[in-house]
């Protein structure tokens, strides 16, 4: 898996739209090239699924207060790579912005798609 950059370069409401657009594309094209057939692992965890689920988390942290009202509003990039802890694979998403301490969270996956834990510091 390569690594996905998102920039988020506008408004606050320019995010959200941006936000909404590329989600809406993202689940069109993961309709589009989902099928069934002989041969198709299932089992397999996708760029597509490590940025909806650790989206899901970053919302639920905002909501519920976990994290400040500005990680919303100062949003500028979204990052998904891999890397190799311990021996086991994982992916990173982490959620950027370019002002305010800590500048950005990172949100991690095991290979499988399990939930692995997040934090401030990457490590």
């Amino acid at each position: 898996m390569n690594n996905v950059r998102i920039s988020l370069g506008c408004s606050f409401l320019g995010s959200i739209a941006a936000v909404v657009a590329l989600f809406t594309i993202l689940s069109v094209t993961g309709s589009v090239f989902a099928h069934g057939g002989k041969g198709h692992s299932t089992d397999v965890f996708t760029t597509l699924q490590a940025l909806q689920k650790a989206t899901e988390l970053y919302n639920q942290l905002l909501w519920s207060g976990k994290l400040p009202g500005s990680w919303e509003t100062d949003l500028s990039r979204v990052e998904i790579s891999n890397r190799n802890k311990g021996g086991r694979q994982e992916i990173v998403v982490s959620f950027q912005r370019p002002t305010r301490d800590p500048k950005t969270l990172y949100i991690f996956f095991s290979a499988d798609g399990r939930y692995a834990g997040s934090n401030f510091t990457g490590q």
